[in-house]
C-alpha cells in the first residue's frame, strides 16, 4: 500500500475520532474496512506522534497542552494541505505582499507560491523560507525573535513587532484548533501574539485549516473563525460554523 493511501487512512482515523470522541479498535477496523493488524500499525504511529491515545481497547484523540512535533504534523491531512495551498495560491496575484505564519498548512501555501513572480513575503516560519528557496523572483523578509527549534520558527516580542510594522495585501495563517462554536484555539501565548500581529498587518486575512483542526482542543482562545475575510478548509466545516459565517462577510472555501 502506498504512503499516500496510508496517510489518507490515518487522516480518516483522526477525523472519525474528532466526530465520535472514542471508538473501539473493532469499530474503527469495520469503519475503515481494514484488518485489525493494519489498524494497530496505524494507531501505533498516531500514538507515537501524540495524535491519539489508546486505552482499554478504545481510542481517543490525545488532549495535549502543547502541539505535536512538526514532522509528525506533516503527515496529518497531507493531501488536504496541498489542496489548500493550491487554492490559496490562486487567490494571490503576482506582485502581491503576503504575510505567512507558522505551521504545516501555511508551509503548503508557500510551496504553492513558488511559481509566482514579484511577491514580497514576510514570515516567521523557516519552513516557508525553505519552501520558497527555488523561487526566482520573490523577496523574503524574515522576522526575528525567539527560535523554537522543534518547529523552526520565530515567536516572541521581536516577531510580533516585525508584523505590527507591516501593511501588506494578504495575511495567511493557521491555528491549533477550532471549537464547536468557531473559537480560534492555540497552545502557546507567544504564538498567539504573533498570529494576531500577522492577521492585523494585511487588508485581507485568510485562515487555512485542515479538517483535523475542527473540534480539536487547545488551551487558549483568541479569536473567531467568522471574523476572518476568508477561511479555506480541507473538507467540510460543521454546519453551525457555516451558518455563523453566512451572517458575516466571511467567505468559506472548502477544497
Amino acid at each position: 500500500m502506498s504512503i499516500s493511501e496510508t496517510a489518507r487512512r490515518r487522516d480518516r482515523i483522526v477525523n472519525l475520532l474528532s466526530s465520535y470522541g472514542e471508538l473501539s479498535t473493532s469499530a474503527l477496523s469495520d469503519m475503515l474496512e481494514v484488518t485489525v493488524q493494519t489498524l494497530r500499525t496505524d494507531l501505533r504511529a498516531l500514538d507515537e506522534a501524540r495524535l491519539v491515545r489508546r486505552r482499554h481497547g478504545g481510542v481517543t484523540l490525545a488532549t495535549a497542552s502543547e502541539n505535536i512535533d512538526y514532522q509528525p504534523r506533516l503527515t496529518v491531512s497531507r493531501d488536504e494541505k496541498a489542496r489548500i495551498g493550491a487554492a490559496m495560491a490562486k487567490l494571490i496575484p503576482n506582485g502581491s505582499t503576503v504575510a505567512l505564519g507558522t505551521g504545516t498548512t501555511v508551509e503548503a501555501v508557500a510551496r504553492a507560491l513558488v511559481g509566482h513572480v514579484g511577491l514580497t513575503v514576510a514570515t516567521n516560519n523557516i519552513h516557508v523560507v525553505m519552501a520558497l528557496r527555488m523561487a526566482e523572483d520573490i523577496k523574503i523578509m524574515l522576522a526575528g525573535g525567539d527560535v523554537r527549534l522543534r518547529d523552526m520558527d520565530f515567536i516572541g516580542a521581536e516577531s510580533r513587532e516585525f508584523f505590527e510594522g507591516l501593511q501588506f495585501d494578504h495575511a495567511v495563517f493557521s491555528v491549533g484548533g477550532i471549537s464547536e462554536t468557531g473559537d480560534l484555539l492555540d497552545f502557546n501565548l507567544d504564538e498567539i501574539r504573533a498570529r494576531q500581529a500577522i492577521s492585523g498587518c494585511a487588508q485581507e486575512r485568510t485562515l487555512v485549516i485542515d479538517h483535523a483542526k475542527c473540534g480539536r482542543k487547545a488551551p487558549h482562545r483568541w479569536g473567531q473563525l467568522h471574523a476572518m475575510e476568508r477561511v479555506i478548509c480541507g473538507g467540510k466545516l460543521p454546519e453551525n460554523l457555516h451558518r455563523a459565517a453566512q451572517e458575516t462577510t466571511c467567505d468559506i472555501l472548502e477544497v
